[in-house]
């Protein structure tokens, strides 16, 4: 019998759990997987430095200033999916929300952007800029579609010990930066802070006192599927 062990990403904190196949768990990514031969093993490592950071779930929205909401709209529509939502009409400048993928795009029309950037000639393109970054699971589909629109993009290609990572990067009207990548190739791998290191605890128990990282609900949800995973093993 072989165990396997997996490093599941949870908001704040990083669960290293190791049991018989991997637990599926709704949005979260196995981090780490390695291989041993103790059977009946089923003990969870909590590692967190979570204790003093912020309570924070997600990325909510992403918010631009755009020189015009028509145009930022309709590229942030039509080349990248996301779809119009309604904001709140207690708002007095001129705005647009769009939604998909998890994530808002907030823009807000600032016409006198060009007064401090004024665009002479369209700008090169770094992937070295700040940008915001879309998981895709056929970049060669995205270079072809981005060919078909007349958009301009550069390549990139990141390797790690063997894994290829294909990267596109292109600009919205504004200049913003966007790549559309397939990174969950490579896997995410927690350091220790550079600030304090992680406080490790060898086993993690259903009773023990709630996180300080509002997560119980997920830890709990593990556990579950930790006891579905004996049922099956027993029967």
């Amino acid at each position: 019998m072989v165990w396997l062990s997996v490093r599941v990403n949870l908001p704040g904190k990083f669960l290293c759990l190791s049991l018989k196949r991997e637990i599926e768990l709704p949005g979260k990514v196995p981090l780490i997987r390695k291989y041993g031969d103790k059977l009946g093993e089923m003990e969870i490592e909590e590692v967190s430095s979570c204790g003093e950071a912020l309570p924070l779930l997600s990325l909510n929205h992403v918010s631009l200033l755009c020189r015009s909401v028509l145009d930022s709209a309709r590229f942030y529509e039509e080349v990248l999916g996301f779809v119009l939502i309604k904001r709140p009409s207690s708002f007095n400048f001129t705005g647009a929300w769009l939604y998909n993928y998890g994530i808002g795009i907030h823009l807000i029309e600032n016409p006198s952007l060009d007064e401090f950037e004024p665009i002479v000639e369209p700008r090169p393109i770094n992937p070295k800029d700040n940008h915001i970054s879309f998981q895709s699971a056929d970049v060669v589909l995205v270079k072809r579609r981005l060919e078909e629109m007349g958009m301009r993009y550069v390549t990139a290609v990141v390797e790690e010990e063997g894994i290829k990572v294909d990267q596109v990067f292109f600009h919205d009207p504004d200049g913003y930066m966007v790549e559309i990548c397939n990174c969950d190739k490579i896997p995410v791998l927690p350091l220790s802070s550079s600030f304090k290191p992680y406080e490790t605890t060898a086993s993690f128990r259903k009773s023990a006192a709630p996180a300080k990282c509002g997560v119980l609900f997920m830890e709990n949800e593990m556990m579950e599927s930790l006891s579905m995973d004996i049922l099956n093993l027993v029967f």
